[in-house]
């Protein structure tokens, strides 16, 4: 990561904002997109985090931690969306209409075999799994958004991989 880039975005500069934001938009949709399920819903999570991490991003105390913080921020976003999406169902259960009472969808680009997999893992393994191999950020980096040590993100994810290498198989 270009810390130049980085510096010039927390001093206000739009154009090095938009440049980390065209460096990031992918992860950040895909990350999104798995966890919402829904590529409208995801595509608005992104949204709202980058207008976050925009107007937040002169309190990012250290360039090397951008990674992490951005998906920090979209985890928060795509939180509130979940929640507003639980909100939703609750409404519409109280109006007397059946819904199911599954999670998101998995994504269309994602195989069912491998949503199923994902299924299978508990909510931390998934997330860390997520971060990993979606997002990209390193077991330091998942470390800090979890608060779990980067030993136990690394076991956690391996064990997770695992699991799901035997469901798949």
């Amino acid at each position: 990561m270009d810390e130049k880039l980085i510096n010039e975005a927390k001093s206000g500069s739009k154009e090095a904002f938009a440049a980390l934001y065209s460096e990031y938009k992918d992860r950040l949709y895909r990350y999104a997109l798995y966890r919402l399920g829904d590529p409208a819903e995801a595509e608005d999570a992104v949204s709202d985090c980058v207008l976050a991490a925009w107007k937040s991003i002169g309190n990012l105390r250290s360039s090397a931690a951008f990674g992490s913080w951005i998906f920090r921020i979209l985890a928060g976003c795509c939180n509130a969306r979940i929640k507003e999406m639980i909100g939703s169902r609750d409404k519409v259960e109280a109006a007397g209409k059946e819904l199911v009472s599954s999670p998101p969808a998995a994504p269309p680009s994602l195989g069912t075999e491998l949503a199923e997999a994902l299924a299978i893992l508990g909510s931390d393994e998934r997330e860390i799994v997520l971060l990993s191999v979606v997002a990209g950020l390193s077991s330091a980096e998942i470390s800090e958004q979890t608060g779990l040590a980067p030993g136990t993100v690394r076991s956690k994810l391996s064990r997770s991989l695992a699991k799901m290498r035997e469901f798949l198989s």
